[in-house]
Order: C-alpha cells, then structure tokens, then sequence
C-alpha cells in the first residue's frame, strides 16, 4: 500500500455525501490530500483541512471563504474562494487523482481544470458529461488524461469492459433502484411530500441527487454519461431496475453473456478503484454475503410514469446543447420542489416543457452556446415554475 501512500489527491465538493466517502478512503489508505472544496459548510471543511493538513482549501461560497481564512490563520493553508478560485486551487496543486464530487452543472469548469492540469480526474460529477460530455472527453483525449467514474453504475461497467474487447460489446446494462416511487402512478406521484422523496431505499446521498433518484432523472443523466464515457450510441444503453442494488450495473457481449459487478451498496469501493486503478487494494467496504440475500428481482422501469429517464435519452440522441437545458431546467425544478414551491410531479413537467421550447438547442456545439442556452433554460423554467405555483 505505500505507493498508494504516496498518492497526492483532492477531493472537490468534500462536504458531501461522495465527498465525505472519499475522505474515508483517503483515511483508511493514508492517501496525501492537498487540497479540498465546499460550498459553504465551513466547520466541517476547517475540521478536514486539519486533519489532512491541506496546503489549499477553496469554498465556492464568497462569504464562507472569507470565515474559512479567518478560522484558519494559524495554518499555512491558503483559501480560494468562487468557482475561479476552485479552478485556481487545482491548477495550484501537483495532484495524482482528483475527485470532482460538486453537485449540479457548477462541477463543470472545475472538471475542465483537472483536466487541464493532467491529473487523473475521478468523475463523481455526472453533469459535467450531461452538460458537456464531448467537450470534456475531446479535450481529456487532447491532454491524455484518465477520466474513472466514481457513480457506483459506471465504475461497475468501467470494470465490466475488461472482460472483452470494445467491438464485441453488444450492450451496457444500467441497473436502477427505481427509487421510492417504484409502482406508484402519475396520480400518486403529484401527491409525494418533500419528506417522501427524500426516503431513498437504498443509498444515502445529498438532496438533490436523492430527489432525482425519485424522478428517475438520475438515471437518465447516467444513461447520457455512459454514452460519452464509453463511446456508445444511446440505444445500446439499457435500463433495468434492480431493488436490491447488488449488481451495480453489467455489460453484455455480442455472444450474449453478461458480466456483472457485485459488491455492498457503499460508493467508498468506487471512490477506492478511482484512485488505485489498475490496481485493487484492501477492502474498505463490508463483504457481500451470499446466504443473507433472499433474491436479486429486476423490472423494466415505467417511462410513461417516469418520463423524465425517457427524456434523457431523446435529449442525448438529438445531442448538442439540449442535455444541458435538460439538466438546468431539472436544477431549477429540484430546488422549487425542495423549497415547496412546485409539486413532485411539477419537476417532471416542468423539465419536459423547457426541452420541448428549447429543441433548437440541440444544434449547439460550442461551450459558449451550451452556457447560453444554460441560462436560457433556467429563466424558461422559473417562468413555467412561476406559472405553477
């Protein structure tokens, strides 16, 4: 483990759920950490930065930096502050890995800047691919630098794709939780509190990404990273639902078996595999035990319920810029249901109806329209949100 030891790595969006389980990974390996990102809780990014001895921390939050600094004037460590002083903080840093786990599309111009500094990017980040996912992996090819997924279902499939060659892959196989909901009707679903959405059966992850689990979004943001990590057309990306989450995700080859990846549901194995890629070291997961699991079930999920998977993947076959008016009119959406603003159901039409004005966003290419037809896309969803309420 001592070359590991030596590993150099930071950890972006480190307060978060994936965040805090790299922090464990990064513990139990005794991994160098230099430097790590938040949004505003600034008492538990102080306590990590000690710990770890960070010589950077950066808080996306201008106000939080500035209580940052002043909690830490007795360290040598030096705060960033804003989303140019996150993308300042890597450039800043002689990283091996660094993991991009910042929610929502403000992971993007942070995940450009790992790319742009060489180091191997662990991608927990997926709206950095939805938003602009041939842009990152065209200029990650450029730089020749490694992009492993940290999504529990890539990483599986990462792994999945050793067993065979890229020309004898028939399809990858997504499985899905099917969230809280799973069964329920449209009806049921415009009745769903903030408090039941929230109740994910399975893993334990932040707000928002917990709330798109509910919708189903999630799942069709992963089909659109899948399509760009893999270099794989839309329609070789299969859905299923699997309650248990056992089998992380599969890949199925052209003479029609299929390899899967099993392990505990704890996104601390992927964080792990992220940063000793190709080589595998001691568990920091439980062992999966065989006697105890009483069956493995799978379903197709119910798109007509749950659009917003099918949208997903219209929106990544038209490609150009509409998987980010996707993405930003979902943000907008979460986060006035969150605020009890919009009903559960009001995401789903919320989304769907920002796509459907935008469509011409989908002759966009360049990284400058994508941002434009961004912002356009969240004032077309508050207005639909506005409308709503």
């Amino acid at each position: 483990m001592s070359y590991i030891k030596n590993k150099r790595m930071m950890i972006l969006g480190t307060t978060g759920s994936v965040g805090e389980q790299a922090v464990d990974v990064a513990r139990a390996n005794g991994v160098r950490v230099t430097g790590i990102s938040a949004n505003s809780n600034v008492k538990r990014t102080e306590e990590i930065a000690r710990e770890f001895r960070v010589e950077f921390c950066a808080m996306a939050d201008e106000s939080a930096a500035k209580e940052l600094r002043q909690r830490l004037e007795d360290t040598d460590i030096k705060v960033f502050s804003g989303e140019a002083g996150i993308c300042e903080m890597i450039a800043s840093a002689d990283n091996d890995v660094v993991l991009n786990s910042i929610i929502g599309e403000a992971g993007l111009k942070p995940t450009l800047a790992v790319i742009e500094s060489g180091a191997r990017l662990a991608l927990a980040n997926k709206e950095s691919l939805v938003v602009a996912g041939e842009i990152v992996m065209r200029r990650a090819a450029e730089r020749g630098v490694e992009i492993l997924p940290v999504d529990s279902e890539h990483c599986a499939i990462f792994q999945c794709l050793k067993s065979g060659k890229k020309k004898e892959v028939k399809k990858l196989i997504l499985t899905a939780s099917g969230g809280p909901f799973f069964g329920s009707t449209v009806e049921q679903l415009k009745n769903i509190t903030v408090e039941q959405a929230l109740a994910h059966p399975t893993w334990k992850m932040g707000a928002k990404i917990t709330i798109d689990s509910a919708t189903l979004m999630n799942k069709g943001f992963e089909v659109i990273e899948a399509v760009h990590l893999f270099g794989v057309p839309a329609e070789k990306v299969e859905v299923v639902v699997h309650r248990e989450s056992i089998i992380h995700s599969m890949v199925e080859y052209i003479d029609n078996s299929i390899i899967a990846q099993l392990s505990v549901p704890d996104m601390r194995l992927c964080a792990q595999y992220a940063l000793t890629y190709p080589d595998r070291v001691e568990a920091v997961i439980d062992e999966l035990d065989f006697s105890k699991l009483s069956r493995l079930s799978f379903a197709k999920p119910d798109t007509d319920t749950f659009a917003l998977l099918r949208c997903a993947t219209e929106a990544i076959g038209k490609g150009g810029a509409l998987p980010a008016v996707l993405n930003a009119a979902n943000e907008e959406a979460v986060a006035a249901f969150l605020n009890r603003r919009l009903s559960f159901y009001g995401i789903t039409e919320t989304v769907t109806e920002t796509v459907d004005i935008l469509l011409a966003a989908s002759k966009a290419s360049s990284l400058e329209d994508i941002f434009g037809y961004d912002r356009e896309a969240r004032e077309v969803a508050r207005k639909i949100i506005s409308r709503a309420i």
